[in-house]
């Protein structure tokens, strides 16, 4: 198998994130705060506490296990229904809440399961509020991976302002700004009913110091208005615009979701950007098909994937990068980088300074199973993303190295 110099690569990444010129956008998926361990009791970092929100995965059983009593005959209809047309994929809770509004309209008085029309209505909606529930915690208080990735967004002076895609429905970066000071827009303005304005999200006027944050499958605190416009209310228990399944898509000029994929889109297409994605799987057909297709129209674009498990794990990821070579997969012991398979091998230290360096992006496994495990590549994890984010004007590399003199 082929190697990759890890030394070489992270050079390159250090010197485009500190200097503030290049076009930058990061997609976290739900990976990035699962990746962040808190004592539940207390709110506080721990690195041997539970996830701060649980995976896609892990909310699907949340939700469906909190329903099972009420729902439980239809919702086994549901994802027996689901698991059929897709044998190879266990259905998420957004394709059995995709499917469950679509029985809402289809049904009218005829049951099916106990549910008719209105009681799968119902079920929606108890599911939307379950996820709220669970979704809804404050940002841990200390330093944490989100205010060390907005720090390091408001301290660097920029061509172009940072634009932060999430398909996860928390309100852990609106926080981390707020706490910050630092100027964000979402899309939203106003301040009674803030309303959507389309026009904005598609142009730049603001200033590149305020960040942009697309909320792709909605956010708590969004709801729809007597009108039925999509607004954001400040409200945590608004629940019921956390998702967009393929009911909303339809509705075009009234809800925000499609103008953030076509912002997703706008961005990947322009020259010259970077798009760094953490903590996704590249499940989601929507957010994938659209990466995909950019990356084709525009070989200037590029992604890097940094990506938790092992490049086996990762098959996903990896398929969409072989055929690509504008998409890089950086797994825990290998990469994917212009379509080639390679086992991770780092170099020999071009200067004694360098292992502080590497230490951000090369260490031991978070739980080793033994004091022989080898060092891995860790940056697939969220919390040691952004610390190397954070560090990368603090540590400042010999500018004689031969890895920077090949990547300059």
């Amino acid at each position: 198998m082929p190697v990759h110099n890890p030394d070489q690569y992270m050079a390159s990444l250090r010197q485009i994130i500190a200097q503030g010129r290049k076009r930058l956008g990061i997609l976290v998926g739900a990976g990035g705060p699962a990746g962040v361990k808190v004592n539940k009791a207390t709110g506080k970092l721990d690195p041997q506490g539970e996830s701060l929100l649980p995976t896609v995965d892990g909310l699907t059983i949340s939700v469906l296990g909190s329903l099972e009593n009420d729902f439980g005959a239809a919702l086994k209809q549901v994802k027996a229904d689901l698991k059929t047309e897709n044998p190879n994929e266990n259905p998420n809770i957004e394709a059995i809440l995709s499917r469950i509004r679509s029985l809402a309209l289809v049904l009218g008085t005829n049951p099916i399961c106990e549910l008719d029309g209105a009681g799968y209505k119902s079920l929606a909606e108890q599911i939307c509020k379950k996820i709220g529930e669970v979704v809804n915690v404050p940002l841990p208080s200390e330093q944490n991976p989100f205010s060390e990735l907005v720090g390091w967004i408001g301290g660097v002076a920029r061509d172009h302002p940072i634009e932060i895609f999430t398909p996860n429905y928390d309100l852990l970066f609106e926080e981390a700004f707020e706490r910050a000071q630092i100027p964000y827009f979402d899309g939203f303005v106003g301040s009674h009913e803030a309303f959507f304005d389309s026009s904005s999200v598609a142009s730049d006027d603001l200033p590149p110091r305020w960040a942009r944050l697309w909320k792709l499958h909605g956010s708590l605190g969004w709801d729809e208005n007597s009108r039925g416009e999509c607004i954001r209310t400040g409200r945590r228990d608004s629940t019921n615009m956390i998702f967009p399944d393929h009911l909303k898509y339809d509705q075009i000029q009234k809800l925000p979701f499609s103008a953030f994929l076509d912002r997703l889109k706008q961005f990947l297409m322009r020259p010259d950007t970077l798009l760094i994605v953490v903590g996704f799987s590249f499940s989601d057909f929507h957010i994938t098909a659209r990466i995909s297709e950019c990356l084709i129209a525009n070989p200037s674009a590029s992604v890097f994937a940094f990506q938790l498990r092992t490049l086996a794990e990762e098959a996903k990821a990896c398929a969409l990068a072989r055929p690509r070579t504008n998409l890089s997969v950086y797994a825990r012991d290998g990469a994917v980088i212009n379509g080639i398979d390679g086992a991770w091998r780092p170099g020999d230290p071009p200067s004694r300074e360098w292992a502080t360096i590497r230490a951000t992006y090369w260490d031991r496994p978070e739980n080793p199973k033994s004091e022989k495990d080898p060092a891995e590549f860790t940056l697939g994890r969220f919390a040691a993303l952004t610390r190397f984010f954070a560090l990368s004007k603090a540590l400042e590399p010999p500018l004689s190295t031969p890895a920077l003199r090949e990547t300059a």
